[in-house]
């Protein structure tokens, strides 16, 4: 060892762990624990959280950290029982608690059994969108009474059976989530509500059942969260049932979303029978809300903070109401109502001054008095969404740019506006999230001020085709945190923009359609740079060929979602690029003409093990093997078939072969 490294040999290991625990980035922890044998042993005994994306190295990470409590599996590639087996099986964490299995379509039972009888002390778990995942899966989980939350949405195959299973073996269950589980009906609901009294969390959007599981559900005395978003069966006389004085007090939010048979009668039904009420979204739901349920409102006095009405008629004296008997509200969700105007507004904020967030989406009367309004009122706004508010301009962001500091989080997609917009808007330095979307005129003299936002991570620039590289140029200069970018149609963007692209550093999602000035070089230059990226759209990116494949290949290792669609890939480098992705899980491969069937058949064996999303023409639908196809499909990957045409300048183009 060096002589200056010399001295962290003799420091105490718990002094070490007291060092790492002082350490908050990841990419720190990494050049920590690089540094000397010493700080690594240290952060193997203090490491309590773990996220694996290589199932090749799961079992030795598990031997390495074997005091870890959280481990996350849902980005690992390929995972199935014998990998879960081999590196759980054999208790090689007996400390975990929590394990997040989500889209893990590969693992069924025999994994989860392993992990089991490894791992009984097991608290929380995470299958939801495992779409093979059934009542036998779900049986095994049952054998850990410890369990207390359980999310298996849109694991298709679990019914009351399932759900019975879970409800004996785990009476202390806190928290469930079975949204989109088509299967489970109201007896299972109600075997689930006698046994688990405890449950303080339940989420039964999108279930086929009725008013009777609302009569069972009502009988938990400590259920603080019901969702029950889409439940097309639950009408008035279902809210009725929550009534009940066995949970009046504990109920804090309730989601009835997209209930369409659910009138104003059983929102007060709600209000009335739960004072204590802080969440009430009811999105989608009523054509009109009567001025009588909103005056219920005022009821809810122990910190009623969030309402979501999103598509109701909420003409002037309504949000007079809401603002009149809502005054702690800190989210108000207005996206798509009618009758909002600016005079509503200026009523509803002029009494809620502690709002937030104001989703005020397609609200097309909204003009910049609104604006103006809410910056006088709302200081500690944090999230404003205005996608499609084309009436407003500049004029009014220049109050919110002055007036709302804290400001995190704004919309303005579609809404037209221009650099000057911009300007006022690089004031809020805490901001985070910008979405411009659909607005041709903003130019690189807006990006220069967007570039102020250091703190910025997403920025949506979809068909801002007033941009080109020397803005790309001043965001990757100013903004180094951006994390998920989009480009899609800005067609003034060259290899040079991407080039600026390749210098942020923390960039994972990359969303570069249509953009035909962009060609393989860029493409490599993102590849290289751009080390953490794990999404990445090229859709009709028609410039880049073979060479900028190649590049994605060799250096973009940590890809897990790409869309080739209508890219001029040659079969060779196609079957070479899913080869050696790892990671990846999710491809989109419409209309790559180049590629013969058998090209297909070569490229999708090549990565049987990983993928869990694929998109393909139709017209490939009897040329691929069923075979093939049906062992995708059990290995729990899900393909779906697209009808669309060739585009007429795809037709006629040459094959493409070099060589790889």
């Amino acid at each position: 060892m060096a002589p200056h490294h010399a001295h962290i040999t003799v420091l105490p290991l718990d002094l070490l762990i007291y060092i790492i625990d002082r350490v908050p980035e990841p990419a720190d922890r990494k050049s920590i624990r690089l540094v000397s044998r010493a700080f690594h042993r240290a952060e193997c005994l203090q490491r309590r959280d773990l996220n694996v994306i290589r199932r090749e190295a799961l079992g030795m990470l598990i031997r390495c950290y074997g005091a870890i409590e959280s481990l996350d599996l849902s980005a690992c590639a390929g995972l199935d029982d014998a990998c879960l087996s081999t590196a759980l099986g054999g208790g090689a964490a007996p400390g975990l608690r929590k394990v997040n299995l989500s889209r893990a379509s590969g693992v069924r039972w025999s994994g989860l059994a392993a992990m089991v009888r490894g791992c009984p002390r097991i608290e929380s778990v995470d299958l939801s969108h495992c779409v093979g995942v059934g009542d036998r899966e779900v049986a095994v989980l049952a054998m850990l009474a410890g369990l207390k939350e359980l999310r298996l949405d849109k694991c298709l195959g679990v019914s009351d059976v399932g759900l019975a299973k879970v409800a004996v073996g785990c009476p202390g269950l806190e928290k469930l989530r079975i949204k989109w589980c088509l299967e489970i009906s109201d007896l299972g609901i109600k075997l689930l509500a006698n046994k688990c009294q405890n449950l303080k969390f339940l989420d039964i959007s999108y279930l086929l059942v009725t008013n009777k599981s609302l009569h069972s559900i009502s009988t938990l005395g400590r259920l603080e969260v019901l969702k029950m978003v889409g439940c097309y069966y639950i009408t008035d006389d279902g809210l009725n049932y929550l009534k009940n004085e066995k949970n009046c007090n504990t109920l804090l939010s309730v989601d009835v979303s997209r209930c369409h048979n659910v009138s104003a009668f059983g929102l007060v039904s709600i209000i009335e029978g739960h004072k204590s009420l802080r969440k009430l979204k009811a999105s989608d739901c009523y054509v009109d809300l009567p001025l009588n349920c909103l005056s219920k409102l005022g009821m809810l006095t122990n910190g009623f903070h969030t309402l979501k009405v999103d598509g109701s008629e909420v003409s002037e004296p309504r949000l007079k109401i809401i603002g009149a008997n809502c005054k702690g509200l800190t989210k108000i969700g207005l996206g798509k109502c009618k009758g909002v105007t600016d005079e509503n507004i200026s009523e509803l904020v002029s009494n809620c001054a502690d709002l937030k967030t104001i989703d005020l989406t397609c609200c097309h009367d909204v003009t910049d008095d609104s604006l103006i309004a809410i910056a006088n009122s709302c200081k500690k706004l944090e999230s404003l969404l205005l996608e499609s508010c084309s009436l407003i301009t500049d004029e009014g962001l220049v109050y919110i740019g002055t007036c709302c500091p804290n400001l995190q989080e704004v919309d303005l997609t579609d809404c037209d506006l221009d650099d000057s917009a911009l300007e006022s808007l690089s004031r809020c330095s805490e901001l985070m999230k910008l979405k411009l979307g659909l607005c041709p005129s903003i130019t690189d003299d807006g990006l220069d001020y967007i570039a102020k936002c250091e703190k910025l991570q997403e920025l949506d620039l979809y068909r801002c085709t007033g941009i080109g590289d020397d803005g790309l140029a001043a965001l990757a200069y100013g903004c180094k945190k951006i994390r998920k970018l989009n480009l899609c149609y800005c067609t003034r963007i060259s290899d040079q923009g991407m080039k600026y692209v390749s210098c942020l550093p923390e960039l994972k999602d990359l969303e570069l359609r249509g953009l035909t000035q962009v060609t393989s070089l860029g493409i490599v230059a993102i590849a290289f740079g751009c080390k953490n990226l794990t999404e990445l759209d090229l859709k009709r990116c028609s410039a880049v060929d073979d060479l900028g494949f190649l590049g994605l290949a060799r250096y973009a290792i940590n890809l897990r979602q790409i869309n080739i669609s209508y890219c001029n890939i040659s079969e060779q480098v196609l079957i070479r690029l899913l080869w050696n992705l790892r990671c990846l899980q999710d491809v989109k491969l419409v209309h790559l003409t180049h590629v013969r069937k058998e090209g297909f058949m070569l490229a999708l064996r090549s990565c049987l093990d990983k993928l869990k999303k694929l998109k393909l023409p139709t017209i490939l639908k009897d040329a691929i093997s069923p075979a093939l196809i049906q062992i995708l499909q059990d290995k729990g990957c899900r393909i779906r078939w697209v009808d669309k045409p060739i585009p007429f300048y795809m037709k006629d183009s040459p094959p493409s072969s070099p060589d790889p």
